[in-house]
């Protein structure tokens, strides 16, 4: 699990995504094991990261079960991990790292 999360952190730092934040959902009641979030720089940049992420993982087994996508924000859905890939208007508005946080520390 922790190589797939590696690989994802990487094609998105590769591709300049920034303050890319890995969350571990493990043991809590929530959809996914590890959340990815990462901003990006525009919604071209987005668009680019995903199709980047989807060239690079599915030929290694990743399957893409859901992509909600717009130009502020997309969610990839794998099943065990999400990833979140928004602007950073989007980021500093709905604060999705610490609502994760909040989550975390209220199922222990």
């Amino acid at each position: 699990m922790q190589n797939r999360v590696n690989r994802i952190v990487k094609i998105l730092d590769d591709k300049k995504a920034e303050n890319i934040e890995i969350i571990d959902m493990q043991g809590r009641d929530y959809l996914s094991k590890f959340v990815v979030v990462a901003t990006t720089l525009a919604p071209r940049h987005g668009f680019a990261l995903l199709d980047d992420l989807k060239s690079e993982l599915k030929p290694v087994g990743e399957e893409f079960l859901g992509v909600e996508s717009s130009d502020d924000w997309i969610v990839i859905d794998l099943g065990d991990i999400m990833i979140h890939l928004m602007s950073e208007t989007y980021r500093a508005k709905y604060n999705i790292e610490e609502f994760l946080k909040e989550l975390n520390i209220k199922s222990k």
